[in-house]
């Protein structure tokens, strides 16, 4: 039997500690962001599915990891900081433009672009099952995992630190709004109802995933047109998507409305 060496044990443990802290360093240069308490940092980048064995039953419980509660934190301190920006840089605008175009900035769409233009998949530690599915460029994954860095950047250094992380990455994205953007199902609606077509048809078609990561298959439909569908990490995401896809096609022409029947 190997006899232990507790010296030996606290030399490697504080080396492995500080290759540790040279990777998070690392990844800090890469994404031009700093921070003093790097074990934030790792949180933000662990996806539950690296830490958390599957779910062994479904009424069972599960303790909720760092990265989820850096994600419920990033997420609120996103909404403030967009909400702030969108009220100084249109002053003249309603509540309603305002709103959708603070809709478009925080979706999943939007997050995952900005996380994708960072190169943050390749920094996030995944479970064999989300690797194997190319976890690291999953839309649902990065937008998590960007409110998640946002989260830890509040927690290290404040309001102020967070904004700035904001600021430097949703800037542009708020300049090329030069309208507030329109909801694809209320745009869809109005188009149909303009045409008799009555108002779109939802369904919910199909659900894969875990849960922490699900993934829902939507179907819209209405009166003179085939469906579309589209697949999304929560119901409204994919209506959204299923929506813009009929409306792309109805407005392209390719499915001429018809009045319905009666």
């Amino acid at each position: 039997m190997a006899v232990r060496d507790p010296v030996r044990e606290v030399r490697n443990a504080a080396v492995t500690s500080r290759a540790k802290a040279e990777d998070l360093r690392s990844v800090c240069a890469a994404l031009g962001i700093a921070f003093d308490d790097l074990d934030l940092l790792a949180g933000a980048l662990t996806h539950p599915s690296f830490t958390t064995p599957a779910r062994p039953g479904p009424n069972r419980s599960r303790r909720a990891t760092p990265y989820q509660r850096l994600e419920f934190l990033g997420d609120r301190v996103l909404g403030l900081a967009i909400a702030d920006r969108l009220i100084h840089e249109f002053p003249n605008e309603t509540e309603g433009e305002l709103a959708r175009r603070f809709a478009a900035l925080v979706s999943t769409e939007t997050l995952a672009k900005v996380a994708r233009g960072l190169g943050l998949g390749a920094f996030l530690r995944l479970g064999p099952g989300e690797a194997a599915h190319d976890g690291s460029d999953n839309p649902s994954n990065l937008a998590d995992a960007c409110e998640a860095l946002i989260g830890a950047l509040y927690l290290d250094g404040g309001f102020a630190k967070a904004d700035a992380f904001i600021i430097r990455n949703w800037t542009t994205l708020i300049a090329g709004q030069r309208t507030p953007p329109r909801d694809p199902k209320t745009a869809l609606q109005e188009w149909t109802q303009a045409r008799g077509q009555g108002l779109p048809v939802y369904d919910v078609v199909g659900r894969e995933g875990p849960d922490h990561a699900p993934a829902f298959e939507v179907s819209v439909r209405v009166a003179g047109a085939p469906p579309s569908t589209a697949t999304g990490h929560s119901k409204r995401t994919a209506e959204r998507a299923a929506a813009q896809r009929l409306l792309d096609r109805l407005i392209a022409g390719e499915e001429p409305a018809r009045p319905a029947d009666g």
